[in-house]
């Protein structure tokens, strides 16, 4: 496992140099942790895929900051479990306002070199808070998507079960085939429990632990998005976070990257196989 040192503790731009160069000088340093570790975490959140032009959630710009919907009733509302049971169709009309923003898009580059890495390091694992399906589009095998998939339907009543490229061409709220009953998106609404399945598969990943992780375009607000972090500095293990703006964590971070995901992404990724020989894994 890589080790803490003194360098590899978060440096903050308050040392005389350009703030673009404090930020190449910490990928420098993150990427020579990188050349040291054999496992990685990425906790990833909606910053990741604003390069593919979705929007992020919360902090400046977020659809969930103070936003209250034409219906009179705050988004995070909307998306709740109590207001899907009682009025599915307001639920599902935002849910579709998701996915409609993000119908076309692709993943970016961020995405790109998380899958790239896999082949070079023993275990690279993706807990993301997204449910556009990204990470395994960009070719990621190891996803924990703790709060499902957008184009997973499911009937609220049978056990019928579909996925559907988008959504055009569905009537919403939409019906099941097999019973009548209301379909619903395979997606975690507020105020439901977390799939035990996910669950299982992260406290098993964190159970082997980690040589480095890293939080990228996500302002951690979850407990169980914070804890990995929390325990990787209890174990003393590397912590790095990208995101342009800071977080209720950011403190706690070796690291902080304030560059977009895509950007700091691709030149750690550039730095590190410029002092790595090509396919072979970490040592």
């Amino acid at each position: 496992m890589a080790q803490r040192t003194e360098e590899h503790k978060r440096q903050h731009y308050d040392n005389g140099l350009p703030e673009h160069q404090a930020v190449l000088d910490d990928i420098e340093r993150v990427a020579r942790l990188l050349r040291t570790s054999r496992s990685v975490l990425f906790i990833t959140g909606a910053g990741i895929s604003a390069d593919s032009g979705l929007p992020t959630y919360r902090g400046r710009g977020g659809i969930y900051d103070g936003c209250t919907t034409e219906d009179g009733i705050p988004i995070e509302s909307a998306l709740s479990a109590d207001t899907f049971r009682k009025r599915p169709e307001v639920t599902w009309k935002y849910i579709a306002r998701i996915e409609s923003a993000s119908r076309g898009r692709t993943p970016n580059r961020a995405h790109e070199v998380i899958a790239e890495m896999e082949p070079l390091f023993d275990r690279v694992c993706v807990l993301t808070q997204n449910v556009d399906g990204f990470h395994a589009a960009a070719g990621s095998t190891n996803v924990i998507p703790i709060h499902g998939n957008l184009h997973d339907l499911r009937c609220t009543r049978c056990s019928y079960r579909t996925r559907v490229p988008d959504y055009s061409g569905l009537e919403l709220p939409p019906s099941c085939p097999s019973c009548g009953a209301v379909i619903r998106p395979g997606v975690v609404l507020f105020g439901e429990q977390l799939p035990a399945y996910e669950v299982e598969r992260l406290l098993h990943e964190l159970e082997r632990g980690f040589d480095i992780v890293f939080s990228v375009g996500t302002t951690s607000v979850f407990p169980y998005i914070a804890q990995p972090v929390m325990r990787a500095k209890a174990r003393g293990t590397p912590t790095v976070e990208i995101n342009p703006e800071t977080t209720a964590l950011t403190d706690v971070f070796d690291f902080h990257i304030a560059e977009r995901a895509a950007v700091a992404l691709e030149e750690l990724w550039r730095r590190y196989r410029a002092g790595h020989p090509p396919n072979t894994k970490g040592s």
